[in-house]
């Protein structure tokens, strides 16, 4: 049985720094390449940022190229996203998805940008 889950989320002021990870179980991590997304009230889901199986080929979107950074730990089978720089339209439930021949997902977890 696959088990995709994320975690770190919270509440956070503009320009602060959360760290969420994503926790995978049941399925040969290595295999797998893994993907953030996210999305925030009344939207459709969004692209965040994509890394490899082997971390060698990170990919991310516009509005948060050079604010996030995705990693992974294939001893651990968790993927990471280091949020900094933080704005209110990160707002979102961000949600982790292991991708290979089929994709696996997680349940979400919540990311609030307020002061």
């Amino acid at each position: 049985q696959v088990e995709v889950v994320e975690s770190g989320g919270g509440l956070v002021q503009p320009g602060g720094s959360l760290r969420l990870s994503c926790s995978v179980s049941g399925l040969t991590f290595t295999n797998y390449g893994m993907t953030w997304y996210r999305q925030a009230p009344g939207k459709e889901r969004e692209f965040v940022a994509a890394i490899s199986s082997s971390g060698s080929i990170k990919n991310y979107a516009d509005d948060v190229e050079g604010r996030f950074t995705i990693s992974r730990d294939n001893v651990m089978n968790t993927a990471f996203l280091q949020m900094d720089s933080l704005k209110p339209e990160d707002t979102a439930i961000y949600y982790c998805c292991a991708k290979r021949f089929l994709d696996y997902w997680g349940q979400g977890t919540q990311v609030t940008v307020s002061s």
